[in-house]
């Protein structure tokens, strides 16, 4: 596998890049507003002070590892970061998005992960996997528009917010083994179980 580290991906209409210093106030836009971080795993961000800290531990420390694909999404126009795409480098491979409301239902979030899914399905990564909130079918839609497939569903207590949710679970599989389900959130949680289609986004 080649050594990476977040490389620029350039869309028709975004740019794909490291967060930087210079992207604080656009970073504390994307991560303070309730609305957009109502179903993500950490609370929205105070002040100015929050948003350095949460850039240096969310991004200028994953930097420093030898492959990671954390993107500030930019518009080509300004290259001001208006949201976010990851793919963890942990064992499930979690593709994890958000982007900040006025731009939502253009697309955006569907353009960037294709960049960056094709970018680490050449760079050898195997499969990729994806959770949302049942109460979130926005963002099972773009899982679906990505081409990933819904595997299971499981119910947490989800940390910090303290609060239990049930997460259905989607996969996209890169190395011709379509028969893998990443299994380790079925079998962690107690409450598991499959959906029927019709209950699923579309």
């Amino acid at each position: 596998m080649n050594t990476l580290n977040t490389p620029e991906l350039e869309t028709e209409r975004l740019i794909l890049r490291k967060f930087t210093e210079n992207d604080l106030k656009a970073l504390f836009a994307i991560f303070s507003d309730e609305e957009v971080n109502k179903f993500l795993p950490w609370f929205p961000l105070r002040s100015m002070r929050e948003a350095r800290a949460f850039l240096k531990e969310r991004y200028e420390d994953i930097y420093r590892q030898a492959q990671a694909y954390k993107y500030a999404i930019c518009l080509k126009r300004d290259n001001i970061p208006i949201g976010y795409i990851n793919i963890s480098m942990e064992e499930n491979h979690d593709l994890g998005y958000g982007l900040r409301k006025e731009f939502w239902n253009r697309g955006i979030v569907t353009e960037a992960g294709k960049a960056v899914i094709n970018r680490v399905k050449d760079d050898g990564i195997p499969y990729i996997t994806a959770t949302h909130d049942r109460n979130n079918p926005s963002s099972g839609k773009v899982m679906v528009h990505l081409g990933m497939s819904y595997r299971y569903s499981y119910e947490e207590l989800w940390q910090p917010k303290n609060i239990p949710v049930i997460f259905r679970m989607y996969q996209l599989n890169f190395d011709g083994n379509q028969e893998r389900v990443y299994k380790k959130y079925w079998d962690t949680y107690a409450v598991h179980f499959v959906e029927t289609e019709d209950v699923l986004p579309h």
